[in-house]
């Protein structure tokens, strides 16, 4: 039997969805008839999926055909400052505005975190809602939208950075910092914290661009 074809609106999440969990990824050409396959949808809504994403930078054309985008050395600096500012700004509102539930599921995820060390690709899922969480905790649906937009072009960077050697288990403690300076109510440290963390992070990325090793 057919699955059900799914609202035009659907078939733009889906996609998106895929290119996040890396199910796509950058380089990787999007052809219409195998998307309308996979999720059971017609190619005309996969079609209109497929120019809101070009439209968006997500794709990019590669001849006739369509691929994922891939950022280059500047996009990357550019995302990294405008995540480093709204991200910190969230963990400073997170620290005055979470309540106590919020602060422990923060804690709760960085202590089950620890049973994903050895497997970057689901520990860069779980650090992915790690960060949503302390979005969410910042009360700003605005901020929110925003940060929403950051992740998408997060999701073209080819490896994710708990990769390197040494990462995650330092990744960890960093976030551990993170929620002790939310559930301190000490705004100014958790967004120091949240900034650092993510210079980190993008050091990571740089030497591994470079061809070099280290954490």
């Amino acid at each position: 039997m057919k699955p059900k074809a799914l609202p035009h609106r659907d078939a733009y999440d889906l996609i998106l969805d895929a290119i996040d969990q890396g199910i796509y990824r950058p380089g990787d050409r999007l052809v219409e008839s195998e998307l309308a396959d996979r999720f059971g949808v017609s190619r005309t809504p996969i079609r209109e999926a497929l120019q809101r994403l070009e439209t968006q930078s997500l794709l990019t054309r590669d001849g006739r055909s369509l691929i994922v985008a891939s950022l280059d050395h500047a996009q990357m600096a550019e995302l990294y400052a405008v995540r480093q500012e709204l991200e910190g700004l969230a963990a400073r509102l997170a620290a005055q505005h979470a309540a106590e539930e919020e602060v422990q599921v923060l804690r709760d995820m960085v202590e089950a975190d620890h049973a994903l060390l050895g497997d970057p690709e689901a520990l860069a899922r779980a650090n992915r809602r790690f960060h949503h969480q302390i979005h969410l905790a910042s009360h700003n649906r605005f901020l929110v939208q925003q940060l929403d937009l950051v992740y998408r072009s997060m999701a073209l960077m080819a490896r994710t950075s708990l990769a390197a050697a040494g990462r995650g288990e330092k990744a960890l403690q960093e976030h551990a910092a993170i929620v002790d300076a939310i559930g301190e109510r000490d705004g100014a440290r958790a967004a120091q914290a949240l900034k650092d963390h993510l210079s980190i992070a993008f050091v990571v990325r740089l030497k591994e661009e470079a061809g070099t090793t280290g954490g």
